[in-house]
């Protein structure tokens, strides 16, 4: 197995040695009230200090970090920073068009956030109120969030690609009487219509009183409905440049992000002030051996965890330059992400395997010319990286040099969870290594649930007690929350990943081992997309598996019994992907969707989803189908099953198909 020991660069890990590291961890783990006590008071500022670290635990799911302290977020990203380095770069905004970046400093970024805030005032948003904020990678993103922050209103970032029945229903769980989106989006040269798919969505939401829209590429034929509507500019530029921020409780929420539920219905998910935070600020210092005067460049958006804490949280709450990008990587070439590291002097690259594992099949060609050499850190991010996607990333982008920190956390932990850490830790391609300062890591056997002690073992992860950035609950629903992550084992954080933890105490995560497919980095639980599907007038029945791909890591196969009625079978699958991108968005397209006479089911009416992504993979073939045996080899005991003569007809039928 491949081992690389960690390049030690100047400055690296904040003069961490492997000594300290194990010594900072051991402390964490064993104190962690002595441990965060000091990261927090060193790390973050606060309006009134805390006096109390930790309380609660996973049991009862009352956790809190640091309640009786007060702070703001805002002001611990923007207002300290803008008073000590006014004229330091916060944003550099690398547009969809290529050559037309903005730097925006801190001085400037306060300006803009405090006119914001003061624009939500005059829109009656409070402390504790729902908005949300339907923007492209732009960074009006980033103010409107920071804006909230500042007033204590909930923000509800939704990914820009969403579609307008995912809106809705995001506005509608959360009761936002304020929406906040543009025009139109750009990405990769291709304009998105956001406004028209914001207004479907808040025809069927009376709670939503007004919609504040920014000019993103000024086109006249946007709808605009004057008694709702706002535009940004005209607004926005009148207010003040002053507003105070509103003293937080620790534990006050800091926003919601809507993740996929294996019900069908997305969950808000519930992140408190300090501990989200301080999580954010700690894993961009350690984990990205952060400095004052780096140039942070993470490729996700904003619509994603990734984007809340790698892009606007974490960086700027330490006081850095961080890279928002609008584009995609191969836009207008493949050099896109290459001539932005040069253009920029990137110290810090985060991106997610899905890139990686394209840009490697398109060639080193494109990386030539480009020096590369401010980069002291690569980041993977949203999924497992294979080793042969981790050494390319190593050796051509990285030319060597490098630390790489493939990370794993979800949106759940706030924060990254398993990562090395620069000039400390030796890493292994394809493995996130070992867990962050504070996390305590379990493998569990699935069937029992008895833990798995010692190294070399299989299993289920869980995490063994709570840390800051952990999320609290899901909005207005804790028993969802309780459901979902603590009580499937009690007294442990279920992570829904499985896990081998090898014979050096190394984790390799395994993917889920629930009904959530992860595409690129966005889960989706397999009942979302169901759902969808069965909104089609000729669906009777669907049943969703994720299957391993090259590019994406995961991508969704459909099989559906369908109703009488249809004529072409071609156009009837197009309809039927048609329809999930309309219900959830582009990025949810299904690879392959397989019409078949029925779905495989247990006696008690269950359907037996192993046996389809065994289909769906290729994985049993039409000689296996030839006999009993030959399906029992590949399948294993389909005794179960109430018709035991649909598995032949299916592996026929995707055969063909």
């Amino acid at each position: 197995m491949l081992e690389f020991e960690p390049p030690q660069f100047q400055g690296h890990a904040h003069h961490l040695t492997k000594e300290t590291y194990e010594e900072m961890y051991k402390e964490s783990i064993a104190s962690p009230e002595t441990f965060f006590d000091k990261m927090g008071k060193n790390l973050l500022h606060w309006h009134q200090p805390f006096t109390k670290v930790k309380a609660g635990g996973f049991h009862q799911g009352d956790v809190n970090w640091f309640h009786d302290g007060q702070l703001n977020v805002s002001y611990n990203c923007v207002d300290r920073h803008a008073i000590a380095t006014p004229n330091k770069v916060a944003i550099i905004y690398e547009a969809d068009e290529p050559g037309r970046a903005q730097k925006i400093t801190y001085a400037e970024l306060l300006r803009k956030v405090c006119q914001f805030a003061n624009t939500l005032k005059k829109y009656h948003v409070k402390k504790g109120d729902r908005v949300a904020i339907y923007l492209p990678n732009i960074p009006e993103a980033a103010v409107a969030m920071l804006a909230c922050a500042r007033i204590g209103a909930i923000h509800s970032v939704i990914f820009a690609g969403f579609s307008s029945d995912a809106v809705r229903d995001r506005i509608l769980d959360a009761e936002c009487a304020v929406v906040i989106t543009a025009d139109q989006g750009m990405r990769g040269g291709k304009v998105t219509h956001l406004k028209k798919i914001v207004d479907a969505a808040i025809e069927q939401c009376p709670c939503v009183k007004t919609c504040i829209v920014f000019q993103r590429t000024g086109d006249k034929s946007v709808p605009f409905t004057p008694e709702r509507d706002v535009w940004w500019h005209e607004v926005v530029d009148n207010q003040r440049p002053v507003c105070p921020p509103e003293m937080m409780k620790s534990e006050d929420p800091l926003f919601m992000l809507y993740t996929s539920g294996s019900t069908g219905k997305p969950k808000g998910v519930v992140h408190t002030q300090a501990g989200y935070l301080l999580g954010a600020t700690m894993t961009c210092k350690y984990v990205f051996d952060m400095h004052p005067n780096d140039v942070h460049g993470c490729m996700a958006d904003v619509g994603w965890i990734t984007g809340h804490t790698y892009i606007v949280y974490g960086p700027l709450s330490n006081g850095v330059a961080t890279v928002i990008f609008e584009s995609v990587p191969t836009y207008p070439t493949p050099s896109r992400y290459w001539d932005l590291v040069d253009t920029h002097k990137v110290t810090q690259f985060y991106t997610a395997p899905t890139a990686i594992r394209a840009l490697r099949r398109l060639g080193d060609k494109h990386l030539e010319g480009y020096k590369l050499d401010s980069i002291r850190v690569l980041g993977s991010v949203g999924e497992p990286i294979n080793p042969e996607a981790w050494l390319w990333y190593h050796e051509v982008v990285g030319r060597k040099r490098c630390m790489i920190v493939d990370t794993y956390w979800q949106t759940e932990t706030g924060s990254i969870v398993v990562t090395p850490i620069p000039g400390v830790t030796t890493t292994k391609p394809g493995s996130a290594t070992k867990p962050f300062f504070g996390v305590e890591l379990g493998v569990l056997d699935s069937q029992t649930g008895q833990e798995l002690v010692g190294n070399d073992v299989e299993g289920v992860l869980v995490i063994k007690s709570p840390f800051p950035s952990i999320a609290r609950t899901v909005y207005d629903n804790h028993k969802r929350y309780m459901d979902t992550y603590l009580k499937p084992y009690p007294g442990f954080y279920f992570a829904g990943d499985g896990v081998k933890r090898d014979k050096d105490g190394y984790y390799w995560i395994q993917g889920r081992v629930d009904d959530v497919i992860n595409v690129s980095g966005h889960r989706m639980s397999t009942a979302e997309v169901e759902s969808a599907l069965i909104l089609h007038p000729l669906c009777g029945e669907a049943a969703v598996v994720g299957v391993p791909d090259d590019i994406s890591g995961e991508a969704i196969v459909c099989f559906c019994s369908v109703k009488s009625g249809y004529s072409d079978i071609t156009e009837l699958q197009q309809s039927l992907r048609a329809q999930v991108r309309q219900n959830i968005g582009p990025f949810a397209t299904p690879k392959r969707v397989i019409i078949v006479p029925d779905l495989p089911k247990t006696r008690s009416g269950k359907i037996m989803r192993r046996i389809l992504r065994k289909v769906a993979a290729k994985d049993v073939t039409l000689e296996d189908a030839k006999t009993d045996a030959g399906i029992r080899e590949k399948l294993g005991d389909i005794s179960t099953l109430a018709d035991q003569s649909i598995v032949k007809i299916l592996i026929e039928t995707a055969a063909k198909q």
